[in-house]
């Protein structure tokens, strides 16, 4: 494993982000690019880095991105990813540019060094990113989508993980004056309606009643035309099982594969679900 390192071509909130860092598994022979999306937290980044090794036993060059405001990319004290916990959709739409132009820059120096096909596999809130990616970037050929959904209506107030965030909009609302999940139905309205008045790509930041489509994954699934890989972790509680339906269902072109898991406990799975990726990423080479 080595450390690459670049400019990011934005200006992050901390110092910390402006030099992104990406940990690359090179394999003798390259058949395959894998960028890799972690998830949120700095805690499930050593455990994921297992994949990398894995892939590059079957010539898949995986790299393994670490996305704004992680790890060293974050001040010291941190636990990770902490801008992305607010309750302004404006500013969670800058966040998550971020870390979005964090894949395409990559793409753009892979595309550089090599010229096999790049691939972008997440985990959760890595899914997440991997799923407005896939959207953004045709240069991508195939997207892995494990653990994770759409919809931020289910992710922010029913996940254990977003308590501090329903605490912040109960004390501090945003500019749309959501302070509960009924304001949040309220403001969106019917989700899967709005998302289907979206004609393109561009109309996710120019039609939704409210700024928080704008970075939401279901928002993008339909405009993702490339083979998508979705991994379902069956008694997930992290990701809500209405989140995890959101982005499935608007996803046009995927293979589904089933975990008897929970969202940690599909690490447990990842021989298995390494073996699907490497079969998925290899079918039609």
């Amino acid at each position: 494993m080595k450390l690459v390192t670049f400019p990011a071509s934005y200006s992050p909130i901390v110092e910390e982000s402006k030099t992104v860092r990406v940990y690359v598994f090179e394999p003798e022979r390259i058949d395959h690019n894998l960028i890799f999306v972690h998830g949120i937290g700095n805690g499930n980044i050593p455990y994921l880095l297992w994949f990398g090794e894995r892939f590059k036993e079957h010539n898949i060059k995986t790299w393994f991105l670490v996305l704004p405001y992680h790890e060293k990319r974050a001040p010291e004290g941190w636990t990770g990813g902490e801008p992305f916990y607010h309750p302004s959709p404006a500013y969670c739409v800058e966040r998550f540019d971020e870390a979005v132009q964090d894949v395409i820059d990559l793409v753009d120096l892979i595309r550089k060094e090599n010229d096999r096909p790049i691939s972008t596999m997440g985990f959760s809130f890595g899914g997440m990113i991997t799923t407005i990616a896939l959207a953004r970037e045709k240069r991508i050929e195939k997207g892995i989508i494990c653990c994770s959904g759409g919809d931020w209506r289910w992710i922010n107030w029913y996940s254990p993980y977003t308590k501090k965030l329903r605490d912040l909009y109960r004390e501090k609302g945003n500019e749309f004056g959501c302070r509960s999940e009924k304001d949040c139905i309220k403001n969106r309205g019917n989700t899967l309606e709005v998302i289907k008045s979206f004609e393109s790509i561009e109309d996710i930041r120019k039609k939704p009643p409210v700024f928080c489509y704008f970075y939401d994954p279901a928002s993008f699934a339909p405009f993702v035309e490339q083979k998508v890989l979705f991994f379902w972790a069956l008694f997930d509680r992290v990701i809500p099982y209405r989140s995890y339906a959101t982005l499935h269902s608007l996803l046009k072109n995927k293979k589904t594969v089933f975990l008897p898991a929970g969202h940690k406990s599909s690490y447990f799975f990842r021989r298995y679900i390494a073996r699907k990726v490497v079969r998925f990423l290899k079918d039609d080479e």
